[in-house]
């Protein structure tokens, strides 16, 4: 990250090595006798730590406006304050200013600061509102899958619970999706394929669902979308487009392209999230393989979707979930 903000960097060490040279020919240096030893341990630390919150903010931080006024206000007030440092070493003539000018950079780094810190608190409510519509409980300390990155089973069935509390009577639908064959795939193409496929399948939905949605991994080759606000029969239309659209892939393995398929139930949900869990497994298990082409039959057809799910399939990027199985 630091390679992007080269010239922030290479102009705080051209002011740190110019400015002890401006002080050793404009200026006299002082006996050893006359250094205030306090003044230059204070004012030197001060400018060696905005040193550092400026090395740790530029290696944490892309371009953009925030960075440069946070990047450029530490900076003025390292060099201003190593231009104070500096001037414990050598005396300066009273009808001089420009070393005034040198230590004058740091209220005028403190100012850009205090601008930067501004507007990156206005950034941090855009985001957090973004996220907001995109994860619920999002500052949860949970863990993340390792290989898909989204919820488990656990916090599934908690944002069931909280759905229900949070608006009783609205329609709310659950998916289940389940990949046919997975373990013919793990066993022809190795788990890492596997859970290369399994990677390919959840970006494939998130890219299909709204950001209101929650995506999860519910177990093993097994996802679960959880729609608010869908009947039924709208969840029936998206997992059957959901299907489609995974049956389209092109999983390339090094062995050769993987077809990818899934099965799939939905049902409203209602009542206790472990009983709708349980009879969406045994409705999955049910279900007949490949369903993508069937709906794909019935699309053709002029029929809406064949399967039991959530919502219409909107352009959003969906809700990921960040807890593992």
């Amino acid at each position: 990250m630091l390679k992007l903000h080269r010239p922030y960097l290479m102009l705080s060490a051209f002011g740190l090595l110019l400015f002890p040279i401006l002080y050793a020919g404009l200026g006299e240096a002082k006996p050893l006798a006359h250094w205030k030893w306090l003044d230059i341990l204070c004012e030197g630390g001060t400018a060696a730590m905005a040193g550092i919150w400026l090395l740790i903010t530029l290696s944490s931080r892309p371009g953009g406006l925030v960075t440069r006024l946070l990047a450029l206000g530490l900076a003025a007030i390292m060099l201003g304050s190593w231009a104070d440092c500096l001037d414990e070493f050598f005396h300066i003539a009273k009808d001089q200013v420009w070393d005034n000018w040198l230590e004058a950079l740091m209220p005028l780094g403190m100012l850009t600061l205090t601008a930067g810190m501004y507007y990156w608190r206005q950034e941090q409510f855009s985001l957090n509102e973004h996220l907001q519509k995109r994860e619920r409980l999002f500052r949860d300390h949970r863990a993340f899958d390792r290989v898909t990155q989204l919820a488990g089973a656990d916090y599934l069935r908690a944002q069931i619970r909280l759905e229900h509390e949070r608006a009783p009577g609205t329609p709310c639908a659950l998916v289940l999706l389940d990949i046919d064959g997975f373990h013919r795939i793990n066993r022809e193409h190795g788990q890492r394929e596997g859970d290369r496929v399994l990677q390919a399948v959840g970006h494939m939905l998130l890219l299909n669902l709204r950001n209101e949605d929650l995506l999860c991994r519910y177990a093993g080759d097994r996802y679960a979308i959880l729609l608010p606000g869908m009947t039924q029969q709208q969840a029936q239309e998206l997992a059957g487009h959901l299907c489609f659209m995974v049956g389209r892939m092109r999983h390339a393995a090094p062995a050769g392209q993987v077809a990818v398929s899934l099965r799939h139930a939905c049902t409203l949900a209602e009542g206790n999230p472990e009983a709708l869990l349980a009879e969406l497994g045994k409705a999955v298990d049910m279900a007949p393989a490949h369903a993508a082409d069937a709906w794909r039959a019935w699309a053709d057809s002029g029929h809406a979707g064949i399967c039991a799910g959530g919502g219409g399939a909107g352009s959003g990027a969906g809700r990921r979930g960040a807890a593992a199985a």
